[in-house]
């Protein structure tokens, strides 16, 4: 893109091209008719200074003019600023055409056949006298004006003598009469809220000077890039024009998909609920913070990237958050994006690592839509599984560190508030967070949680953070709750009508007695404001400072009432579940609720339950996650007289009768077998309202119970609409992993065979037909049946459920396939496998220059390891399976930490790309062996290098003997001799040494079978090895023939 200037010496001029569209000056834009070609300016005049007598001249000068006025340097005019000689620019030119015209700060339309007369009084005149000559004007009837009236944010009208005759808003009655285009888009509504039927209406009437252009003038209204190519004729290019808007309305239902797949629940929602939840928002209980030093020192400093927020619970952390994120987005609105997420310990959906991943790119492609890409790369190929099944973590972290990367990237400000309650992954979050904190400049973190060592211990691996202690901000943060108590006084002052004794007494106690406690300061109020005026000032003594004995208490009151069992019973159901209930999920649950009459009543129950619990939309939650951590601990056996895990038991139970009562086939009256899960919205009332709970979570109930002696009632659960409800709850994956659970259970319980084999076939049966039964659900009863094997369990126990009249030939196999988990995840080939020692991790080395760890049992990848500049060769693990090293094409090996994923090695000297490594059977050393024909031996824990061993040829395998003091290969076993002096770290790495043979081994050269170092057998050519290995004083050889030949020497 060109734009025109006058220079200093005030002729016109042309900029260079502006390649980077974030370095464009503000410019105004000029929309009008063309007259004949020998009349405009064109780009070849303007380098030749030429083209001032022309007649196109005068309105590039009066164009130039008024840009002048509004304050605006340059200007841009489509005849002279385009080189329509170089086809590739004129090209990308009409392509970029609406962009520039929408980017533009001002467009000028200049009408020539509009006069105004010089009297002035037009403007009196309803309608003006150049009303009819206005509605008549060429510049309607152009194809491409349609564009330049609707792409531009404000579009003013001049006439022939450059008299400003109004704007698309004060003309807008006059355009939509001659255009049909619709009032709300003449003042700025989406072009995309109108329908392409509609849009194709207003190029009526509208012709261009070449017929393929009346194609390409509308790819920006509905914006599809589209490249011209001149002579295909009007039907091709009108072809071409309906493709693009197919794909373009393919992409925009994909990407709606993606983004509703993506968000487990939106964090703007979470955030007022949380701020409604606690009375509102005060502005004086976090205005503090933006003050404060730290936070004052993270947000100026560039590279201060990370601020951790830390302090107890009840300090108002969250609310803290709350403010911080609503003074971000207003002062860096339009500059800055602002991305956050809440975790809630007690909503399973919000309690994980790869929750607040999913919540904090739901919200950054929400506001930079752009990078929605970075996710649809993989969305488009795995569907919503790619954001739930055992790998998401891996697949969202990826994402994540690409959108952190991606040069478009606005500034953004990540918050995730209370660490300590994500339940899942908490680890693996914290390392993320605490590398990827300093991978942009562009982004900055704030988190915050309780002052849990471990989190400290984590966070600490950071580099350019910043810690803001609330404990330390004792001074500040007690004026924050004083602030609070004088707000929420007033509150109860005005609506229980206090006189001013009572009201003083009420704020001098909650002063005395917070302790800089605002959740401390909420739970009186909210007893207070159920207290009778009269009765204040008694009951103020009986409030305890400090949250505990305020939660003491609360459960005295709840022991002494009417309602104690009934209230205990549901506070242990609220405290257990493993996400939050809604009040038919909670009735359902609780046997002594069966008998509430309506929601009115179950609502009122709820309330009697102290300050413990909230309800908003009729779903229950803690007021705090204290108040559920106090119910665990210490009023554990107040409200868990049997014990937690028999608690756990009676919700089992339940939730098994709720699903023999609910559940069954088709709950939703489907019919139709190929209906998506996409298309179908709960019917009312939804069968699935008070089971939906149940149908997820009963497996997780009875593994945290007496598991044991309740196994065996997993018998009466013996239904394919369990599996459908997981279908119509979108919860397909979760069942994978709970049927994983209850398989491992069933093993453990005695007599439980016949049990055990009908829940692996079942566990089979999910997993195979995983992807139909989750997109459509009633191909649980077609498909899934029919492609399952003939002596599957489940098939024939549900054969009666089959599609009748659909015959699948020939019959399927007998059994399920040996192949017990397919692991996907790496891009590329996979080089290298190897398990841990325990048998329960199996790492993967791949092509794609990463490693991958994975849950042997379920197949969940555990972690990803980025880091190799190449094929990634070989992976070994230690043997206490907390390490596994790498060695790579960079000619490196990188050792890692197996649990946190971070690199705590790279080993370099190599000169050519390392084929294999080893751990010695104490985990002291390792051994690579390269193409540079050498093997070397380094110290696990320093990286250096203790020895180097000219091998003369390429070795692929290694590993030590039992005793760590020689090394096996293909060729043969060689002794490890290090100096003592070299045991530990070395300054310098020491020369390299022949290897010393034991027993049989081959010549480097593949010549000869030695022994004892002697050659003992020359081998001919077509013997000689292709793969070979030498055991005790056996060689076996693999030749590229085929063959396979042996050679014992015993001597």
């Amino acid at each position: 893109m060109r734009l025109l200037y006058y220079g200093e010496d005030g002729e016109l001029s042309v900029t260079a091209d502006l390649v980077r569209e974030d370095a464009t000056p503000y410019y105004a834009i000029l929309s009008h008719t063309w007259g004949a070609d020998d009349e405009e300016v064109t780009f070849d005049d303007l380098t030749k200074n030429a083209g001032k007598n022309k007649h196109g001249y005068r309105k590039i000068q009066l164009c130039g003019e008024q840009a002048q006025r509004d304050g605006l340097q340059y200007f841009w005019v489509d005849t002279c600023c385009i080189n329509k000689a170089n086809k590739a620019e004129h090209s990308l030119a009409i392509r970029s055409m609406f962009r520039w015209y929408r980017n533009a700060a001002r467009c000028y339309v200049y009408l020539p056949d509009v006069f105004v007369s010089p009297l002035g009084d037009e403007g009196q005149a309803r309608p003006p006298p150049w009303d009819s000559e206005f509605r008549q004007c060429k510049w309607f009837t152009r194809g491409w004006t349609l564009q330049e009236l609707l792409a531009p944010g404000v579009v003013e009208f001049y006439s022939r003598d450059w008299h400003r005759l109004g704007d698309r808003a004060s003309l807008k009655s006059q355009i939509h009469e001659v255009t049909t285009v619709p009032y709300d888009v003449l003042e700025g509504a989406p072009l995309s809220q109108s329908s392409v039927d509609e849009r194709f209406r207003w190029r009526q009437n509208r012709h261009t000077k070449l017929k393929e252009d009346a194609a390409y003038c509308l790819s920006g209204i509905f914006d599809v890039d589209m490249a011209p190519v001149y002579g295909e004729g009007t039907e091709e290019a009108f072809r071409r024009l309906h493709d693009k808007i197919r794909s373009q309305e393919e992409s925009v239902r994909k990407r709606e998909e993606c983004l509703r797949d993506l968000r487990p629940t939106d964090p703007r929602n979470d955030k007022k609920r949380i701020e409604d939840t606690k009375g509102g928002l005060l502005e004086g209980s976090y205005r503090w913070v933006l003050d404060n030093s730290s936070f004052q020192q993270w947000h100026n400093n560039p590279h201060s990237q990370l601020l951790w927020i830390k302090g107890d619970p009840g300090k108002g952390k969250t609310m803290l958050l709350c403010g911080i994120i609503n003074e971000l987005q207003k002062t860096v609105a339009g500059t800055a994006s602002v991305s956050y997420f809440f975790c809630q310990a007690t909503d399973s959906r919000i309690n994980s690592a790869a929750a607040v991943l999913r919540g904090l790119l739901y919200l950054l492609v929400s506001e930079q839509p752009a990078l929605i890409a970075h996710v649809r790369k993989r969305y488009d190929q795995a569907g919503k599984s790619m954001f739930e099944d055992a790998n998401a973590w891996v697949a969202l972290t990826e994402i994540f560190a690409d959108v952190l990367q991606d040069p478009s990237l606005d500034i953004t400000y990540l918050l995730v508030d209370a660490l300590d309650e994500c339940v899942t992954d908490l680890p693996k979050l914290l390392h993320f967070v605490a590398k990827q904190s300093s991978a942009s400049s562009r982004v900055k973190w704030i988190v915050s949680s309780r002052n849990w060592p471990s989190i400290e211990e984590q966070l600490g691996q950071a580099g350019h953070k910043v810690r803001l202690s609330l404990e330390l901000n004792a001074e500040s943060v007690s004026a924050a709750v004083s602030v609070f108590i004088q707000h929420k006084v007033s509150q109860l002052a005005q609506h229980k009508k206090y006189d001013m004794q009572t009201q003083g007494a009420v704020f001098e106690h909650l002063t005395s007695n917070a302790n800089d406690t605002f959740l401390w300061v909420a739970l009186v109020c909210q007893d207070l404001e159920k207290t009778a005026k009269r009765n204040v000032l008694k009951k103020l003594n009986s409030f305890p400072p400090g949250l505990d004995a305020l939660y003491e208490r609360m459960m005295q009151q709840i022991g002494a009432s009417d309602d104690a069992e009934l209230c205990r019973r549901v506070l242990a159901s609220i405290a257990l579940v493993y996400r939050p209930l809604t009040l038919a999920e909670l009735v359902s649950l609780s046997e002594l609720l069966e008998d509430v009459a309506d929601e009115a009543e179950a609502r009122e129950i709820v309330g009697l339950c102290g300050s413990f619990l909230t309800l908003r939309a009729d779903t229950v939650y803690f007021v705090h996650q204290s108040a559920q951590d106090f119910l665990l601990v210490k009023a554990s056996g107040d409200i868990f007289p049997d014990g937690i895990e028999a608690a756990h038991g009676v919700l089992f139970s339940r939730s098994l009768a709720i699903l023999s009562r609910t559940l069954q086939r088709d709950m939703y009256g489907l019919e139709a077998p190929g209906i998506s899960i996409n298309d179908i919205a709960p019917p009312t009332p939804d069968p699935l309202a008070a089971s939906r709970y149940p149908c997820i979570y009963w497996i997780d109930h009875l593994c945290d119970s007496k598991p044991k002696s309740r196994a065996n009632e997993v018998k009466d659960v013996q239904d394919m609409s369990v599996v459908e409800g997981l279908s119509l709850c979108k919860s397909i994956a979760k069942g994978v992993v709970s049927m994983t659970r209850l398989c491992s259970l069933s093993q453990e319980v005695q007599g439980g065979e016949e049990l055990t084999k009908l829940l692996q076939d079942a566990r089979r049966f999910i997993m195979y037909h995983k992807g139909p039964i989750e997109s459509y659900p009633l191909q649980l009863y077609a498909s899934a049946l029919l492609f399952s094997p003939t002596e599957s369990a489940i098939r024939k126990q549900f054969q009666h459920e089959e599609p009748e009249g659909v015959t699948v030939q020939p019959a399927m196999s007998s059994g399920w396939s040996a192949c017990l988990l397919t692991l996907e995840g790496h891009s590329s080939g996979v080089s290298s496998v190897a398990f841990s020692h325990d048998s329960t991790m199996l790492a993967s080395a791949s092509e794609d220059k990463t490693v991958k760890l994975w849950n042997a049992s379920s197949g969940e990848c555990l972690q990803t390891f980025t880091g190799h500049r190449g094929t990634v060769t070989s992976v070994a693990f230690s043997h206490d399976s907390t390490k596994l090293a790498s060695a790579s094409y960079d000619n490196t090996v990188r050792l890692w930490n197996a649990s946190s994923g971070a690199c705590l090695q790279t080993f370099t000297g190599h000169s050519s790309s390392v084929r294999s490594v080893a751990f010695s059977h104490d985990s002291s050393k390792l051994a690579s062996a390269s193409e540079d024909k050498t093997v070397k031996l380094w110290n696990a824990s320093s990286g250096a290098c203790l020895q180097t061993l000219n091998i003369g040829t390429n070795l692929h395998s290694l590993s030590f003997d039992s005793t760590d003091s020689c090394l096996c290969t293909e060729i043969g076993t060689f002794v490890i001799a290090i100096p003592e002096t070299l045991g530990r770290a070395a300054a310098a790495e020491p020369e390299p040494q022949p290897p010393l043979y034991l027993g049989t081994n081959l010549s480097s050269d593949n010549t000869w079978i030695k022994h004892a170092s002697k050659h003992m057998l020359w081998i001919p050519s077509e013997y000689r090895p292709l793969c070979s290995s030498v055991r005790g004083t056996t060689v076996a050889i693999g030749v590229g023939s085929g063959w396979v030949w042996t050679c014992s020497i015993d001597v």
